[in-house]
């Protein structure tokens, strides 16, 4: 049985605007946040610094956390960040993006 790989993300602009995702590839979906290849809300506030994820083989595991991140409070999320990533490091150099 084949595994596969699924992430739950959370990208920030210089400003700290933040924008949760999940995808099956984040080195790719990180490098369509820092290119401003999809339109809408990470492209108008320029997010792109990869600043805290997850991850899990399950979709719906992903999919459930998401969701869960994007209700909690502003504050609550930061604490997130902080708690695995103190000085808000772009953590896709990683992935040498």
């Amino acid at each position: 049985m084949k595994e596969y790989n699924y992430y739950v993300y959370i990208v920030a602009s210089r400003s700290k605007v933040l924008y949760i995702g999940v995808t099956n590839d984040l080195a790719r979906r990180i490098s369509e946040h820092k290119e401003s290849l999809i339109e809408g809300f990470s492209k108008k506030y320029k997010i792109y610094k990869l600043v805290y994820f997850e991850h899990t083989i399950d979709i719906n595991v992903a999919i459930e956390r998401e969701k869960q991140l994007k209700k909690w409070r502003r504050d609550k999320k930061i604490n997130l960040i902080i708690k695995e990533n103190s000085n808000w490091d772009d953590l896709s150099k990683e992935f040498n993006l």
